[in-house]
């Protein structure tokens, strides 16, 4: 089994078959991820298994965003200019119901920390952004060094260009 990453294709992937278990997710990749992706409001990257690269394992989007300064933890805060800050938004992140349990989760929040970074260089991204669903998922990117915004616990930050640990707990998908 050799995995990939790859922008989703509407004639090669097929999202009709992906079910994460989450009704939201799974009507996102089916019905608006081609059209953000055409309009230029979020890259949807999926993950694909060589050996059936029309199946879907799992899927996470990326979109421009910004942070309010106030909004960083304390110690984040210093050297900053005091207006927004330059953010990549993890829009959304899920893993097929039959695919989860092996880690699939940890590598789609790893191409996304990678993928800002790559930004980091050309655009100048501070962060990468994200909006856990729930306490769970709030957890799951914990486990990864994310960090809540000061107002909102949902919505959790990980400075770039400091490395995103591995997770604490064992199951890595969300």
């Amino acid at each position: 089994m050799a995995l990939h990453i790859t922008l989703l294709n509407g004639r090669l992937h097929d999202r009709a078959s992906f079910s994460c278990g989450e009704s939201m997710l799974d009507a996102y990749l089916r019905q608006q991820a081609g059209q953000h992706q055409r309009d230029g409001i979020a890259t949807t990257h999926v993950l694909a298994d060589d050996e059936a690269p029309s199946r879907i394992l799992g899927y996470c989007s990326l979109a421009a965003a910004q942070l309010n300064l106030d909004d960083l933890q304390a110690p984040d805060r210093k050297r900053l200019p005091a207006y927004p800050v330059p953010a990549v938004r993890m829009a959304r992140l899920a893993v097929s119901s039959d695919a989860q349990g092996r880690g699939y989760g940890r590598l789609l929040v790893g191409h996304a920390a990678n993928c800002a970074c790559a930004l980091r260089d050309t655009l100048g991204v501070r962060v990468l952004l994200v909006d856990a669903k729930d306490a769970r998922a709030a957890a799951f990117y914990s486990s990864f060094g994310f960090r809540p915004v000061t107002k909102d616990a949902r919505a959790l930050y990980q400075p770039l260009g400091t490395g995103l640990p591995t997770p604490h707990s064992g199951k890595a998908d969300r």
